[in-house]
C-alpha cells in the first residue's frame, strides 16, 4: 500500500483517480491548490506525489521545488496538457521521477505511482542496511590493554589510504574469537567506509565456484553462464573485499589473486579484456600459513604479500575483563530481540562467565547468552541458566562446591556420560540454592514438581 497526495484543480480527475488508487488499496488524498498541498505535506507523509502542472495559485514547478527543500528522496510525478521535450527536461531538472500527459489513463497512472512506490521501498531498505553495516563496524567491545592495542592498530590501518590498490591486510586469531568484526572495523574507520564492504567464505563453497564469485564471467563461457555476471572483486571496487578463512583457497586461485593485488587487475572467466579495480583485500584465517606453506597447500608469494599489514586477534581468555562487557551486551541486545527487556545477568551468573576459559570465544560466549535469554524462566539469569558444566554448582551460590566434587558424589553404579553428570550437577545445586526445596527448585529450573522428582530419583538424589 502506497500514500499518494494527488494536487490538481480538476476536482473530477482528481477524485476519480484517488478512488481509482484506493480500489487498489492504496491511500489518497486531494489538494486543489499549491497552498493546500504545502498545508497537507506538513501534516502527512505521503509516499508519493502526482501533481499537475497547472495550479490555480501556482505551478507544478513551484511545489516540486518546495518538496525539494525537505524532502530530496519523495517520489514526484508531474501531470501536463504540453508534452513538449522542453517541459520534460524543465520537471526532471527541477525534482520530478516521472511526466505524464494529458489525457492520463487510470492504470497507467497507478502502474506509475505504484513503481516509484516500489523503487522508494526498496532505496529505504537498503540505506537501513547500509546504515546497519556501519555501525556493526565499530561494535569493537571491550576495555583490555589487548583489545585497546588491537583497536589502536586497526585505526592505524584503516587511514593508510591510496589511489589504486591499497596494502593488503591479514588478520589470524582462533576461531569464534572476531576476526569478520575485525575486518569491518577496518573498512568501516577508514575514509571509503561508504563505498562497498563485500565478504566471501573461501572454505564454504568449491574452488570453481569460488573463481567465478570473484572473477565473475562472460556470457556463454561454461554452459550455465547464460548472461554476464560481475564478481565480487569489481562489486568491491573502491571499498574492500572481506576473504574469510583464506587458508582453504585453491592454489590456482591464489595465483590469480596475487596478480590482483599486484597489478589490480583482473579478467572475468571468459573474458578477453582485463578489468581494473582499485580496493582494499582483507583476508583471515585461524589456519598457521607459514605451516599451509611448508606444506605446499598456500602459496609463498601470496602469504607474504599479504601479511605486509597483519592484525592478531587476541582470544577471549587473554582479554581480561572483557567477557563480562561482551556478555552484558550480548544480553541486552538479545533481551531487546526476545521481547524480554527487563532481563538482567545475576552476580552469580557474572562471577561463573568470568570465571571461564571460553575455548570457543567471542562466539561460544555470544551462543550461551543467546541460549540463555531464551530460556531463563524468570526476569534474571541465573548461573545454571549458563549451563557451564565446569561452574553451574558454584554459580548458585554454593561455596567451595565445583563440578569435580560433585562428580566424586556420584552413587556407585551412576552412568558417567557427560549429559548425566551435567544434569546430576544442575539438580544438586538448584535443591541446595532453594533449601532443598522441590517445589522453589522446580520453579527455578523451569520445570514441574513431578519432572524434577523424577530426575532426582534417577540420579538418587531424593534424600
Amino acid at each position: 500500500m502506497a500514500i499518494v497526495l494527488i494536487v490538481d484543480d480538476e476536482a473530477t480527475f482528481a477524485r476519480n483517480a484517488a478512488r481509482f488508487l484506493e480500489r487498489a488499496g492504496h491511500q489518497a488524498s486531494v489538494a486543489g491548490t499549491v497552498a493546500q498541498a504545502q498545508a497537507m505535506l506538513r501534516e502527512q507523509a505521503p509516499d508519493v506525489v502526482v501533481l499537475d502542472y497547472r495550479l490555480p495559485d501556482g505551478t507544478g514547478m513551484d511545489l516540486i521545488q518546495h518538496i525539494r527543500s525537505s524532502e530530496a528522496q519523495l517520489p514526484i510525478v508531474l501531470i501536463t496538457g504540453h508534452g513538449s521535450i522542453e517541459l520534460a527536461v524543465q520537471a526532471m531538472k527541477a525534482g520530478a521521477n516521472d511526466l505524464l500527459t494529458k489525457p492520463v489513463g487510470l492504470p497507467e497512472l497507478r502502474s506509475r505511482v505504484e513503481a516509484l512506490a516500489r523503487h522508494q521501498r526498496d532505496a529505504s531498505r537498503l540505506q537501513y542496511f547500509e546504515a546497519r553495516e556501519r555501525e556493526a563496524g565499530h561494535e569493537l567491545i571491550g576495555d583490555s590493554p589487548a583489545m585497546q592495542a588491537l583497536r589502536e592498530r586497526i585505526d592505524r590501518i584503516a587511514a593508510i589510504d591510496s589511489e589504486g590498490m591499497r596494502p593488503p591486510v591479514l588478520i589470524t586469531g582462533e576461531t569464534g574469537s572476531g576476526k569478520e568484526l575485525v575486518a569491518r572495523g577496518c573498512h568501516y574507520r577508514s575514509p571509503r567506509r561508504h563505498q562497498p564492504f563485500v565478504e566471501i567464505n573461501c572454505a564454504a563453497m568449491p574452488a570453481q565456484l569460488v573463481e567465478a564469485e570473484l572473477f565473475g564471467y562472460e556470457r556463454g563461457a561454461f554452459t550455465d553462464a547464460k548472461q554476464r555476471k560481475l564478481g565480487l572483486l569489481e562489486a568491491a571496487d573502491g571499498g574492500t573485499l572481506f576473504l574469510d578463512e583464506i587458508g582453504d583457497m585453491d592454489l590456482l586461485q591464489q595465483a590469480k589473486l596475487l596478480k590482483v593485488i599486484e597489478d589490480g587487475r583482473l579478467r572475468r572467466i571468459g573474458g578477453v579484456q582485463e578489468q581494473q579495480v582499485a580496493l582494499r583485500i582483507v583476508a583471515a584465517t585461524h589456519q598457521d600459513l607459514e605451516a599451509r606453506v611448508a606444506q605446499g597447500a598456500f602459496r609463498a608469494d601470496l602469504y607474504f604479500r599479504l601479511r605486509v599489514l597483519q592484525l592478531k586477534v587476541p582470544p577471549l581468555r587473554e582479554r581480561a575483563g572483557d567477557a563480562l562487557l561482551l556478555a552484558r551486551h550480548f544480553c541486552q541486545g538479545f533481551a531487546q530481540r526476545y521481547r524480554r527487556p527487563q532481563l538482567r545477568l545475576s552476580a552469580a551468573a557474572e562471577a561463573a562467565i568470568a570465571r571461564h576459559d571460553w575455548p570457543g570465544n567471542v562466539r561460544e560466549l555470544r551462543n550461551l547468552i543467546e541460549q540463555a535469554v531464551m530460556l531463563a524462566p524468570g526476569s534474571e539469569i541465573g548461573a545454571a541458566d549458563l549451563m557451564l558444566p565446569d561452574t553451574a554448582p558454584a554459580a548458585v551460590g554454593v561455596p567451595g562446591t565445583t563440578g569435580p566434587a560433585a562428580e566424586a558424589a556420584l552413587p556407585a553404579g551412576a552412568s558417567g556420560s557427560v549429559l548425566e553428570r551435567l544434569e546430576r550437577e544442575q539438580l544438586v545445586a538448584a535443591m541446595q540454592a532453594a533449601g532443598q526445596n522441590v517445589s522453589l527448585a522446580a520453579r527455578q529450573l523451569g520445570i514441574t514438581r513431578d519432572t524434577l522428582r523424577y530426575r532426582l530419583d534417577k540420579h538418587g538424589l531424593r534424600d
